[in-house]
């Protein structure tokens, strides 16, 4: 039987692959998540790091230019307004490297995909 890696791990190995500016980052973006979601499991899926919670959360990866975050068109399209300074689309949005992260945009737009995944859950077992 193969033995499953921890995904954390896997996480640190993805975040250490990155210039230090990047790290920071990275791990700002990464703690800012689990303070949002401390339930949600921290996995890599499509080579990214992920949160699960009742179903994907959202998702992140860096460039060499700027980090992308995936929480989801419903997400985007809820803080649309809050996104306009960035580059965004149906279901990204991306964050320059060169710039301090929206922290609290960021964990609203968690909270908010927390409680979308919770009645997904509530729903599904009815």
């Amino acid at each position: 039987m193969k033995k499953i890696g921890n995904q954390s791990d896997e996480v640190d190995n993805y975040i250490a692959g990155f210039p230090s500016l990047t790290q920071s980052l990275l791990e700002e973006l990464r703690q800012t998540i689990k303070n949002s979601a401390p339930a949600a499991v921290e996995v890599i899926s499509y080579k990214m790091p992920a949160y699960k919670l009742n179903g994907i959360l959202l998702y992140f990866a860096a460039y060499s230019k700027h980090i992308g975050f995936y929480p989801t068109g419903s997400a985007i399209t809820r803080f649309k307004e809050n996104l306009s300074r960035y580059k965004y689309a149906k279901g990204s949005v991306q964050f320059p490297l060169d710039k301090q992260l929206p922290l609290e945009l960021i964990s609203k737009m968690v909270e908010f995909r927390v409680n979308e995944n919770m009645e997904k859950g509530k729903k599904s077992k009815l």
